[in-house]
């Protein structure tokens, strides 16, 4: 895993809306992870709640697709490390999207029995809660990267 950038990005340019939530239900993991659908806030509740921010970190980061799950486990470790930072330097409604479902476990426990084993470092995937990322970035589908956007002022 590696940074490509971070950029800070004003949060009138995040648009959110139903359609990424419905493409989350052609996911597989759709229903299966604390990160997801529905056990995030909907698409009209993030949209009023994004509002309340000025400004939101884009971060890029480049992966190997031939270690995808540990590759994006070290994106999210990433994330929560930078939320805490931000958290220390004076920003206390941070808060870390992630880019797709919860990976923290290597075996979600939540997927067999709805306990989360991280409930205090789960955070909502970016598309589980409307954002559209494509509206933000030019998405390149041959890329190996993953985005992740954290909300901070």
């Amino acid at each position: 895993m590696k940074l490509i950038y971070e950029r800070e990005i004003d949060t009138e340019s995040i648009v959110v809306s139903p359609r990424p939530v419905w493409k989350c239900r052609t996911c597989p993991v759709y229903g299966k992870s604390p990160s997801c659908p529905p056990y995030v806030p909907s698409w009209k509740e993030s949209k009023e709640w994004i509002k309340h921010f000025k400004k939101a970190l884009l971060l890029k980061f480049q992966l190997d697709y031939e270690d995808f799950e540990e590759e994006k486990r070290k994106v999210l470790l990433y994330l929560l490390q930078k939320e805490e930072e931000l958290f220390r330097k004076g920003n206390p409604y941070v808060l870390a999207l992630f880019p797709g479902n919860c990976n923290l476990c290597e075996v979600c426990e939540f997927e067999k029995s709805k306990q989360c084993k991280m409930p205090t470092k789960v955070r909502p995937s970016i598309d589980a809660i409307g954002i559209e990322l494509s509206k933000i970035v030019d998405l390149n589908f041959g890329e190996s990267v993953l985005y992740g956007l954290i909300l901070v002022g």
